[in-house]
């Protein structure tokens, strides 16, 4: 079954939450909750994220923000920007986390990184004993294009991170390396934001 090419189903899996053991997210860059906020600000569409990753800069007292994710907090846990009826509505312009669906690459260390594809898409579920057999290559060439955003998603991340320690050697910030649970929510609660974007 070497002819299996990944084509979205629109089942909207993705595009809700799933409860443990999974704790799925949506990650948004800065430029992307930008892009998003100019689409909802004609529609009636309550689009609300929260800060993801983040890092305080004890140096200028601000809190890095590299990510953010969408609250599914409707009633329907959902994405404010799918429809039953529909689908994604933002399809054209969805975040590269979505667009790189259900594929998920994580650097291991240097030299090696695993691929996650996601069990509960219906493309997955349906075609699972054969796809948990694949190699690299093999999901490179079925999820051809989520691939290249899975890898696109993983610079990017890799290039936000190479920022922070760029900014930390030319002394432009610090971060803080060791901080407890209680300064850390403080510092959360009183410190400004910074969005760190590419």
């Amino acid at each position: 079954m070497n002819d299996l090419i990944y084509n979205c189903e629109q089942c909207g899996v993705c595009c809700h939450q799933v409860n443990e053991p999974y704790n799925k997210r949506i990650p948004l860059y800065p430029e992307e909750v930008d892009q998003l906020i100019k689409v909802v600000k004609d529609q009636n569409i309550n689009f609300q994220v929260i800060e993801d990753l983040v890092f305080p800069d004890i140096l200028n007292k601000k809190i890095l923000v590299l990510t953010y994710r969408i609250l599914l907090n409707n009633p329907k846990k959902r994405c404010p920007f799918y429809r039953e009826d529909f689908g994604c509505t933002i399809h054209e312009i969805k975040p590269l986390s979505c667009q790189a669906y259900p594929l998920s690459i994580k650097q291991e260390d240097a030299f090696n990184f695993s691929i996650s594809i996601d069990p509960s898409c219906r493309f997955v579920n349906k075609h699972y004993e054969i796809i948990k057999t694949y190699k690299k290559e093999m999901i490179e060439r079925v999820f051809k294009e989520e691939f290249i955003n899975a890898q696109k998603h993983l610079r990017k991340n890799k290039n936000l991170i190479l920022k922070i320690k760029e900014l930390e050697y030319k002394n432009k910030i610090k971060i803080a390396r060791e901080i407890t649970f209680s300064e850390y929510n403080k510092i959360l609660r009183n410190w400004e934001r910074k969005e760190i974007k590419l």
